[in-house]
């Protein structure tokens, strides 16, 4: 995670300036590819977030790409890795990314960025599914802005992407199936928006302070224990 917000705008200076220094080391025949996901797809398809402060990506390239990110990073004060894909070991990353992509832009003839959106950016966004991330806002956001612009994503719609994606609709766990569908029948996405974003920084503020409490005692199979306890604790204060 970077300590700068990447913004549209600023996103699209690095990826820039990257494609400058990959064509450099390779030359102009030596093509490059990201597909960029979560909170990047996210700001360059939708408008509900104005920021991101991670650069998550599948990266197809020369070897010479990680020097191309390190310079760039460099010279514009991210930190190491502010452009990585260590996606690729989490449980919402597939081999099938790629074939639901859509192309962004190219950058000097050389570097190709493709995004994630849609029903399958809610897909991914469901398979991750934390309570302390962006992960379930971002699924009503990106409900919210499809809706308003008049191409709604129906249940049955999710459910195919996440099928086509990861191959059943049973990799979503049964707490986030019942969250998106009990988000849909209620319709109003712009409340639920802000009160899923509220409880993620709360769940978030509240695994900080346990953590400093009680260091080394998160992992991810006790985590969604741990903060439906934190709330029963906060609520009774």
């Amino acid at each position: 995670m970077s300590d700068k917000p990447f913004t549209k705008e600023n996103l699209d200076q690095y990826l820039k300036e990257l494609a400058k220094e990959f064509r450099k080391r390779n030359g102009k025949s030596i093509p490059a590819e990201i597909i960029l996901i979560g909170g990047a797809s996210i700001i360059i398809n939708y408008g509900f977030r104005e920021m991101t402060y991670d650069m998550d990506a599948l990266i197809n390239a020369a070897s010479s790409m990680k020097d191309a990110i390190n310079t760039v990073g460099d010279r514009n004060d991210l930190p190491v890795g502010w452009l990585n894909d260590d996606f690729r070991q989490t449980e919402s990353y597939t081999d099938k990314i790629i074939q639901f992509s859509r192309y962004y832009k190219t950058f000097y003839g050389v570097l190709n960025v493709r995004t994630v959106t849609g029903a399958y950016l809610v897909a991914m966004k469901l398979r991750a599914g934390r309570e302390y991330k962006y992960d379930r806002s971002d699924v009503i956001g990106i409900l919210w802005e499809q809706e308003k612009c008049g191409d709604p994503l129906t249940l049955e719609r999710i459910q195919g992407a996440v099928r086509e994606l990861y191959g059943t609709y049973d990799v979503i766990a049964d707490d986030v199936q019942e969250f998106i569908e009990k988000a849909m029948q209620n319709g109003d996405y712009e409340s639920t928006y802000t009160r899923v974003r509220e409880l993620e920084a709360e769940n978030k503020d509240n695994l900080l302070e346990y953590r400093e409490e009680k260091p080394g005692v998160i992992n991810n199979d006790n985590i969604s224990d741990i903060i439906a306890a934190l709330r029963r604790r906060k609520e009774r204060k």
